[in-house]
């Protein structure tokens, strides 16, 4: 074999040319993997898939049986930038050098996206997502947690803003890696390190748990797509906010846990929004009572001055009158130091009512629910028009094969009396009959000269 290439010892058929080409492509090239773009892709009836892989310094023609394409988990269109595994060989009859696939795989975040969509999928029909599971968040949390690297710039803006809206939360970060594929173990020993500082802890224990990072690629945010993270996450008996990547960045812990903020620094204030709204009012209930306080001051000064100019009387009666001014004064500062002790009160009690009423989780959770629902609805509109384009394909083929005029291509004809019915046998027709024959194009007029049972 090795020597039947050779030209100067025998001289060799096309065929068999072929057949020794295609022996050693076969032998040297038996399981590789090419990258590069799908075009020209054909699906036959049969099932086969024949289609061009392409790049910018080549192509080569690619073949893949039914039995394999039946396992793939995407459906590869033209455009599709893939990963194929397979066996070069030439087709003999016709000399063409060709990829004979065994497997196809999306190339880059192409993949990443399918394996996204599946594990979501999964967890989703587990239950994992529903609303009703999720935790509420407190408050006014006083101890906030953060699992993230401590080199990351979302630690420094999640530090920031907190110190900036709740000076008084204390916050504990439980160190993590956020990147590569070891990411997604050391977060769970950051969760584990939680609760086990809260069992030690019960006096001052974490009642909220931030989960971040910046934003990067799919690739740089995948650990945050780990099955095992995200079951994690489901179990954990804390509050937690997934604030990881940019707005447009969405991960399996997003959906996992009890609450989704667009970034790092937006999951901060969303655990500081009370605190900061509850500083706004205190300083704006301060104001007013002070202007009130001044205002009032001023009507009983005022008060005194007209009662001071309006005695005429003697020295002693003056005296007296002094006297019962000073008494007057005094009352009048006693009663406003008990009308501002009354209205901090006052104020204290509506902080209270707002604490205990306050609308932000109702609200919160219906925004979430509206969204969660808004995404499902989108997920599903999309399959049912994928799944309808799908049906709609595999009809136009079916009616394509079962079109009887299909036939006439292959050089068949339908042979036609003056009336238009078809001629089925010889005893259709008679001698000195005109008829019309319909080829796939055009027609012919023909005249029966005999007519004979013979084949």
């Amino acid at each position: 074999m090795n020597n039947i290439v050779d030209q100067k010892i025998e001289i060799i058929s096309v065929g068999e040319l072929n057949r020794s080409a295609k022996y050693l492509l076969e032998n040297a090239f038996n399981n590789i993997s090419v990258v590069g773009e799908i075009s020209n892709m054909s699906r036959p009836s049969s099932g086969h898939i024949y289609f061009t892989l392409k790049d910018e310094d080549g192509a080569i023609g690619c073949a893949m049986w039914r039995s394999q394409a039946s396992k793939l988990n995407f459906n590869p269109e033209n455009g599709d930038k893939c990963i194929l595994k397979g066996q070069v060989s030439i087709y003999p009859a016709s000399g063409r050098y060709q990829l004979m696939v065994k497997s196809i795989e999306q190339a880059g975040s192409g993949n990443l996206m399918q394996q996204f969509e599946d594990l979501k999928k999964k967890l989703d029909n587990e239950g994992l997502f529903d609303l009703e599971n999720k935790l509420h968040l407190p408050d006014s949390p006083k101890h906030i947690g953060v699992i993230t690297s401590s080199s990351t710039a979302a630690f420094q803006d999640i530090l920031s803003t907190i110190q900036r809206r709740a000076p008084s939360a204390q916050v504990t970060l439980s160190k993590s890696v956020v990147q590569g594929d070891t990411a997604p173990r050391t977060m769970i020993k950051a969760l584990n390190r939680i609760l086990l500082f809260n069992e030690n802890n019960k006096d001052n224990p974490i009642d909220v748990v931030i989960l971040s990072r910046g934003g990067g690629s799919i690739e740089d945010l995948w650990c945050f797509n780990n099955e095992e993270l995200a079951r994690e996450i489901f179990a954990f008996p804390i509050p937690t906010i997934s604030g990881v990547g940019h707005e447009i960045d969405f991960t399996i812990c997003d959906f996992v846990s009890d609450t989704r903020s667009p970034t790092p620094t937006a999951a901060a204030e969303l655990v500081t929004e009370f605190n900061f709204k509850a500083f706004d009012r205190l300083e704006d209930y301060f104001e007013k009572l002070v202007s009130r306080a001044s205002h009032l001051f001023k009507l009983k000064r005022h008060a005194i001055n007209s009662i001071k100019s309006d005695l005429k009387s003697p020295l002693i009666k003056l005296r007296e009158q002094n006297q019962k001014l000073d008494s007057f004064e005094l009352r009048l500062k006693q009663n406003i130091q008990f009308n501002t002790k009354t209205e901090f009160q006052k104020l204290n009690t509506y902080y209270s009512r707002l604490m205990e009423r306050n609308p932000k989780n109702l609200l919160q959770k219906l925004d979430s629910r509206i969204k969660n629902i808004s995404k499902l609805i989108e997920i599903n509109i999309k399959n049912k028009l994928s799944i309808k384009e799908l049906k709609i394909k595999e009809s136009n083929k079916n009616l394509l094969i079962l079109n009887p005029l299909s036939i006439l291509d292959r050089g068949y004809a339908i042979i036609q009396n003056k009336n238009g019915q078809a001629i089925k046998t010889n005893s259709d027709v008679l001698v000195g009959e005109n008829l019309t024959a319909r080829l796939s194009e055009g027609f012919l007029d023909m005249e029966v000269k005999n007519t004979s049972d013979k084949k």
